[in-house]
């Protein structure tokens, strides 16, 4: 095993390619956006910035704590209110310290995998074949994207995964809502037992942001985004501004609106083990839908996924 494509340069596509290039295999990531992280997300503007994708993460195993000690140690993650740790200077950091030094190939929605002629594994988008290092020639491919995107890239392929098609993830509509003032929210963040707002965050109470004013960060509950999800973004952000204004004190007019569709959000039913891998194919997926809703889980599965082509190569 010389050459992996990675598929996804979410927490765990990257944790996957560093513990196989600690193990001597060379990776190639391909990721359709222009960012790193998925869901380890931030948005910045002229005066705010925004996590409006995940707020937080704890650690709580072994190799986890380690990472999240090393990201500390590198100031690219910081506590945030109890045992939460955050990213520094916004969410995508500790994915951009993860891809360092690694081939990382943007703007790349993959839409088939095939063999080539030389027996390895080829990723095409919609244009054909995508021209990254070492297309053509892969030994593996491993699929670090959401479960219901990766069931139809694999079923396109002519390739099996069992039990893939059996993770459940939500979808969650976010609003990020620009104060221009400080808005009082106690412990910097609130979940309120409400049927539409799930969570809602101050990013100005997180360390090393830079913003003025808060920078109010809402998530609305599956449900709720799941009745709205074929909504327009301004009229999603309409009806969630209304609501929020029972919770914090929001100025009429506020400095920034946005709503942004996470249609893969939040893990339901995990897979209940930590990736998958055909060994004879060598085709794995993994993401945090194998073992649970947290950035550990993604992590974990990222780790798993590395060490079982490592257990080959």
């Amino acid at each position: 095993m010389q050459h992996v494509a990675i598929i996804g340069a979410g927490i765990a596509g990257l944790t996957a390619a560093c513990f196989l290039e600690r193990g001597g295999v060379k990776t190639t990531v391909f990721e359709k956006s222009k960012g790193l992280g998925g869901r380890m997300a931030t948005r910045r503007t002229t005066d705010h910035q925004f996590d409006h994708g995940a707020q937080y993460f704890r650690a709580d195993g072994k190799g986890f704590l380690a990472q999240v000690a090393e990201w500390s140690r590198a100031g690219v993650a910081a506590p945030w209110s109890g045992d939460r740790y955050v990213g520094t200077p916004g969410m995508t950091a500790p994915a951009r310290d993860l891809a360092r030094g690694k081939t990382v190939v943007h703007g790349i929605t993959v839409s088939r995998l095939a063999r080539g002629p030389s027996g390895g594994w080829t990723v095409y988008d919609s244009a054909g074949l995508v021209d990254a290092p070492g297309n053509g020639r892969f030994d593996a491919v491993i699929l670090a994207i959401p479960a219901p995107q990766a069931v139809p890239l694999a079923v396109t392929s002519g390739l099996k995964l069992d039990r893939l098609s059996s993770a459940r993830i939500a979808p969650c509509w976010a609003l990020m809502i620009g104060a221009g003032r400080a808005v009082e929210i106690s412990g910097g963040s609130m979940q309120p037992d409400h049927p539409v707002i799930a969570w809602i965050a101050d990013n100005a109470s997180k360390p090393d942001r830079d913003t003025a004013g808060s920078a109010i960060v809402l998530h609305a509950t599956p449900e709720w985004s799941r009745a709205n999800l074929e909504l327009q973004p301004e009229a999603v952000a309409s009806l969630l501004l209304e609501q929020v204004r029972q919770f914090v004190d929001v100025a009429p007019v506020p400095t920034y609106l946005a709503a942004h569709r996470w249609r893969f959000a939040r893990v339901e039913h995990a897979l209940g083990e930590p990736c998958l891998w055909n060994a004879a194919e060598r085709i794995g997926a993994c993401g945090d839908w194998c073992l649970g809703p947290r950035v550990e889980a993604a992590f974990d599965s990222g780790e798993a996924m590395a060490r079982a082509i490592l257990s080959e190569s």
